[in-house]
């Protein structure tokens, strides 16, 4: 007979999974899930409930609640959002934590049997798996919370009074827990709090510099260590050590380490990301060794895809009293529970299933890294130093087969580790190695984290991310043991990332090694263009346009390199180039620059800073010419209303007083009619003047003058369809497509006209032509022709009312 509280149980989450994952809702539903916005949640609980319908809407509306915000506004290219795939066993897990709940409101005896069960059978399996015969397990959500529970397992065993005096036996002979200098950060200070031990209780052991991997524990300096500790009258307790350290992946010589914590009665944890080879047939004698070990985490949740599973603990003790002090074991049978979510996934996914995953993500990582033999400038870690010349042959062999089984078990690790590096040769053949070498390892830095950065955005399903290691520096991560299950990684993804590293690397090397050119070539256009050193852009380089203006402050000059510089950034955007410009870091050191970014290897780069410097020069002369035409407009002005007084005084003198009375005025002038002569005034703005238009007037035509110099040619003639900048008989495909921006089309030379006529009557006027010499000057005079509007208006008012 069929619980029905357990089918109900089911559905509803069957109902939930699907109104939460349902991202394309329709528009009727959008509009009702918004009311529930994050501002609109009343503070106090409302008298009347809500059904569960509406509360689950609730919750999709604030998942999705960003996304919903850039929908809004508009945003083409909104931020990807990396979601985990839930596949059916996914469910199975999240299925265990509402049964668990209902588990839970049981009988105390049935409780105590079904909880029993469940554990035991969770660690019988688990323990199989992995190797680990005789084990107990811990189930935490913490995955550091095991091996704290097995230190203080450690303190028991090893101090006989820990239990009835606590830890004023400990200043009888302080405890040493080692851990290696790759280990996760801040693990061996989050122990010590833990355990309120000092932090003199922690040694952090360096890793090799001679032999085998960089982060592999120094096993001849631990043991120096650990015999100058006892010799201080300390107490080693505990060693952790690393089957796949959190950066790089590498696998401690964990065979040594049992034999030295044999050697001095210590407990040796091991925990990292290769403990899931152990399911394995294939598994390497480096990470079989943890098998030996007193104690390991586990962590089969991401492995297997397993949203909010817990963390695994096992470990071998004989007496089940130190484990239940410990906080190992506990009387409570709610807590028991917890293993009930992994029990559930493992019976979903069968022995077969769950080493199929696991098969499958190093499969993935073998394939990376057979392709990335090929790549070059590509270079993947784990590379053993050559051996020294060592006296004795037989010495020699020993240690060179010893060498070997180190690189075939690092070559074999699911995490690849691979970044850009370009030898010195590479430099360019015009600037000396000296110089390219100066920075290049900053250089490298950001380059490498530009080029994780670029095949996260490209291959989401990769699961890349960017390292930072302290003998290597940035390095791009594959560990498809954490993100392929997650992620859904399949080996056509593989192949897309080395597709998009190869469009990527031929454009870094070119960027690269144009570096040294680019600097050359600006020093030479100095003082107008500055190069900015900004080791941290990854790009071909960073430059200021400085005017070079005499008799103004420090205050008016920082304002107008900003404006100069800003403009110049808009018309370099606007050209017709592969070739990106923009204002760079976010925490540049220096304000007001142009940065560069990656270019291709056809670029001109003496073209691309000559039409930098003529398009700075063209800006900072177009707003000269605005200011001093603004200054002769307003000169102008002044001038012309001195006329008009003039005018109207004049008009005064020779017709009289009486023709100036609105009635009597038109009388007179009807009995005795006054013949003027109509005296326009146009202003020049060349000469920057009111001139007479006598002459417009009397020989009908307007008066011209020749236009201005024309402004210099961005670029030679180019082929059709040729980008900016781009060799002749270069091809234009080098640039990788992802990185490319289509711009429109740059400016083109255009004529416009604009004039100021100063009438001193009410009746129309010629307008004298203004030539503008290029297109990129006509924001400028369109400013201007405002201006010049306004004045000629105001000049209109000023003149005399029309007679009636």
């Amino acid at each position: 007979m069929v619980d029905t509280t357990l089918t109900q149980v089911g559905k509803n989450l069957t109902e939930a999974m699907r109104i939460l994952g349902d991202g394309q809702s329709g528009l009727e539903e959008r509009r009702e899930a918004s009311i529930f916005s994050r501002t609109s949640i009343p503070g106090p609980l409302q008298g009347a409930g809500q059904d569960v319908a509406t509360i689950l809407h609730l919750v999709h509306s604030l998942i999705h609640e960003e996304e919903e915000e850039e929908e809004e506004e508009g945003k083409e290219d909104p931020k990807p959002h990396r979601m985990q795939n839930v596949g059916e066993q996914g469910h199975m897990a999240l299925l265990g934590h509402s049964l668990a709940a209902y588990i839970s409101v049981l009988d105390r005896e049935r409780l105590r049997k079904l909880t029993i069960r469940i554990l035991s059978d969770t660690t019988q399996w688990l323990c199989r798996l992995f190797r680990y015969e005789d084990g107990s397990a811990y189930f935490h959500e913490d995955d550091r919370e095991g091996l704290v529970k097995i230190c203080r397992l450690v303190i028991n065993i090893c101090y006989e009074d820990y239990a009835t005096e606590g830890y004023a036996v400990l200043s009888s002979k302080q405890p040493v827990i080692y851990q290696s200098a790759s280990s996760r950060p801040g693990l061996g200070q989050h122990l010590c709090n833990q355990l309120a031990l000092p932090l003199s209780s922690l040694c952090t052991v360096p890793c090799n510099t001679l032999f085998g991997s960089q982060h592999q524990m120094d096993i001849a300096l631990l043991d120096k260590l650990i015999k100058e500790d006892m010799e201080s009258g300390k107490l080693p307790l505990l060693l952790i050590a690393n089957a796949g350290t959190p950066g790089a992946g590498h696998t401690d010589k964990l065979g040594r380490l049992r034999d030295l914590c044999d050697q001095y009665k210590m407990w040796l944890h091991v925990e990292g990301v290769n403990l899931a080879t152990l399911v394995l047939d294939e598994a390497t004698s480096a990470v079989v060794a943890a098998t030996r070990s007193d104690s390991m985490t586990l962590t089969p949740g991401p492995w297997l895809g397993l949203p909010a599973v817990t963390a695994v603990t096992l470990y071998r003790d004989e007496d089940p009293a130190l484990s239940l002090a410990a906080g190992l074991t506990s009387s409570q049978h709610v807590e028991k529970l917890r293993a009930l979510p992994l029990w559930l996934s493992l019976q979903y996914l069968g022995h077969s299933g769950i080493i199929q995953k696991i098969r499958h993500a190093t499969m993935l990582s073998q394939q990376l890294l057979q392709h990335l033999k090929s790549v070059s400038s590509i270079k993947t870690s784990g590379v053993v130093p050559p051996i020294p010349p060592i006296s004795g042959a037989s010495l020699r062999d020993v240690l060179g087969s010893l060498m070997l089984s180190i690189v075939e078990d690092e070559l074999n690790s699911p995490v690849v580790l691979f970044k850009f590096s370009q030898e010195t040769s590479a430099a360019s053949s015009s600037g000396s190695v000296e110089a390219y070498c100066a920075g290049e390892k900053e250089v490298l830095e950001a380059f490498n984290r530009w080029l994780g950065k670029q095949l996260a955005q490209l291959v989401p399903a990769s699961g890349v991310d960017v390292v930072e290691l302290e003998d290597e520096g940035a390095c791009v991560r594959f560990s498809p043991l954490l993100t392929a299950a997650d992620l859904g990684t399949q080996p056509e993804d593989v192949d897309n990332l080395v597709k998009k590293l190869l469009e990527l690397v031929p454009m870094m090397t070119a960027t690269m090694s144009f570096r040294q050119d680019f600097i050359e070539e600006t020093h030479q256009r100095s003082p107008y263009l500055r190069y900015i050193e900004e080791l941290s852009w990854p790009g071909l380089g960073a430059v200021r346009y400085e005017p070079q203006v005499e008799g103004i402050d420090d205050g008016r000059r920082t304002k107008q390199i900003k404006k100069i510089n800003a403009e110049l950034l808009k018309k370099l955007q606007e050209l017709d180039t592969d070739i990106v410009f923009s204002t760079g870091p976010e925490f540049a050191k220096e304000e007001d620059c142009i940065f560069i970014s990656m270019v291709a290897d056809d670029v001109d780069v003496s073209e691309l800073v000559k039409t930098i410097v003529t398009l700075g020069h063209d800006v900072e002369e177009n707003g000269r010419l605005l200011e001093n035409m603004t200054e002769v407009v307003r000169k102008g002005i002044r001038e012309a209303e001195l006329e008009l007084l003039k005018a109207n005084d004049e008009k005064l003198m020779e017709e009289g007083m009486l023709r100036q009375l609105p009635l009597v005025g038109s009388v007179l002038n009807w009995f005795s009619p006054v013949e003027t002569s109509i005296k326009g005034r146009t202003f020049n703005l060349t000469a920057g003047s009111l001139d007479s238009t006598e002459v417009t007037y009397s020989t009908k035509a307007q008066s011209g003058r020749p236009p201005l110099k024309d402004s210099y040619t961005l670029a030679p003639e180019r082929l059709q369809g040729q980008k900016l900048f781009r060799r002749s008989g270069a091809g234009s495909d080098s640039f990788s497509e992802s990185s490319s921006v289509g711009q429109a089309e740059g400016p083109t030379s255009m004529q416009s006209s604009t004039s100021i006529c100063v009438p001193e009557e009410d009746t129309a006027c010629q307008c004298i032509p203004e030539e503008i010499p290029d297109s990129c000057q006509q924001k400028q005079h369109d400013q201007m022709e405002d201006s010049t509007l306004l004045a000629e208006r105001k000049l209109e008012g000023q003149e005399g009312q029309p007679s009636p």
